[in-house]
C-alpha cells in the first residue's frame, strides 16, 4: 500500500508559539531519557565521587537525542501519510500548526549536533569508546522511523528502544562516573529495559488498527490486542519480580523494594487497555505506562540513595 504524501498544510499562525515547539518534543516521553541517567549515576555512588559536570552533560545529551528522535518520528510519519490532524499522540506541529516538514527535520538534526558537542566533552573526560556507542544510539533514533525499513514498522521496536534508551543509557551514565561496568549495574538496568520497551508496546497497542492499515508489522499487531495486553502485564510483573529477586540474592539493598509504590500505575496501565477500542480511550493507559517507568526508575534511584546514605 503506497501512502499518499500530504501537501496541504494549515496556516502556520501559531508557528512562533513556544508551546508548539515544546509539544513537538513530545515532552511526556522525555522522562524515558531522564530516568536512566539518574539511575546509572545513583548506581555509581558506591564506587566513586559523582562528577556533576558529566552527569548534566549526559542528561542533556540524552534528552536532546530523545527529542530529536520524536521529531524524526513526526517528520517521517507525516511523509508516509500516517499522521493527520486527527492523529492521537503526536506533536502535531506539521499537520495542525503548519510548520514546514523540512524545518522539523532540520531542527532534529540540529539537536543531534548539540548532543554530539556534549558527547565530545564526555569523551574527553572519560573514553572515546563512548563516541562510537553514542553514534550508534543516534543512528537507531533516526532509523526508528527513517530509512528504507524503519524499526518502528517491525516487531523489534520495543527491543531496540528498551536496550538503547533504557539499559545502554544507564550503563553509559554508570561508566562515565565509575570508569567500568559491573554485573550489578547490568542487572539493575534490566527492568528499565523492559519498562522502556513497555512504553513502545503501549503506544503500538493504541495505534494497532491504524498501523495495520499502513502495513506495519509491530509486535502488537503480530500478537493481537489481547496478546499484546497480556505481554504488557507480563513485562510489568517481570520488572517488579526482578528487583525482589536481586534483593533476595543480596545483590542490591532492600531499600530498592520501594519500587512497589509504583505498582498501582502499572495496574492502571494494564486495565486501561481492556475493553477500549478508540485510540483516545487508550491514552490514559498509555500515559500510565510511561508514568510507571518514570516512577519505577526514580524510586530505584531513591532506594540507592537511601542505601548509600545509611
Amino acid at each position: 500500500m503506497q501512502p499518499q504524501a500530504q501537501t496541504n498544510f494549515p496556516p502556520a499562525s501559531n508557528s512562533k508559539n513556544w508551546r508548539v515547539w515544546w509539544q513537538l518534543t513530545r515532552p511526556h516521553t522525555l522522562t524515558a531519557a531522564f530516568v536512566p541517567v539518574l539511575l546509572g549515576t545513583a548506581l555509581a555512588m558506591e564506587l566513586t565521587e559523582i562528577n556533576f559536570g558529566l552527569f548534566f552533560a549526559m542528561l542533556a545529551a540524552s534528552l536532546l537525542i530523545q527529542a530529536a528522535t520524536n521529531m524524526f518520528n513526526e517528520y517521517y510519519d507525516f511523509k508516509r501519510g500516517l499522521d493527520t490532524e486527527d492523529s492521537v499522540g503526536i506533536g502535531g506541529a506539521i499537520v495542525r500548526e503548519g510548520i514546514k516538514p523540512k524545518t522539523v527535520l532540520n531542527l532534529a538534526f540540529g539537536l543531534y549536533g548539540i548532543s554530539i558537542l556534549l558527547g565530545f566533552y564526555i569523551c574527553m573526560n572519560t573514553s572515546w569508546w563512548i563516541a562510537a556507542i553514542g553514534l550508534a544510539s543516534m543512528a537507531v533514533g533516526y532509523l526508528y522511523t527513517g530509512g528504507p525499513l524503519p524499526i518502528a514498522y517491525t516487531p523489534f521496536g520495543e527491543l531496540f528502544a528498551g536496550f538503547f534508551m533504557g539499559m545502554l543509557i544507564i550503563l553509559i551514565s554508570f561508566y562515565i562516573q565509575a570508569g567500568t561496568v559491573t554485573a550489578t549495574s547490568v542487572l539493575v538496568s534490566f527492568p528499565i529495559l523492559i519498562l522502556v520497551g513497555a512504553i513502545l508496546l503501549a503506544n503500538n497497542i493504541r495505534d494497532l488498527d491504524g498501523d495495520k492499515e499502513f502495513g506495519r508489522k509491530t509486535l502488537a499487531i503480530l500478537l493481537g490486542k489481547k496478546g499484546a495486553i497480556k505481554l504488557l502485564a507480563a513485562m510489568f510483573i517481570v520488572s517488579y519480580a526482578w528487583v525482589f529477586i536481586l534483593i533476595a540474592m543480596n545483590i542490591i539493598t532492600p531499600w530498592l523494594a520501594i519500587v512497589v509504590l509504583s505498582a498501582p500505575k502499572a495496574i492502571k496501565a494494564t486495565k486501561g487497555f481492556i475493553g477500549k477500542t478508540m485510540p483516545m480511550q487508550m491514552m490514559p493507559a498509555m500515559k500510565a505506562t510511561a508514568q510507571t517507568n518514570t516512577i519505577f526508575g526514580f524510586l530505584l534511584s531513591v532506594g540507592l540513595f537511601i542505601g548509600y546514605l545509611l
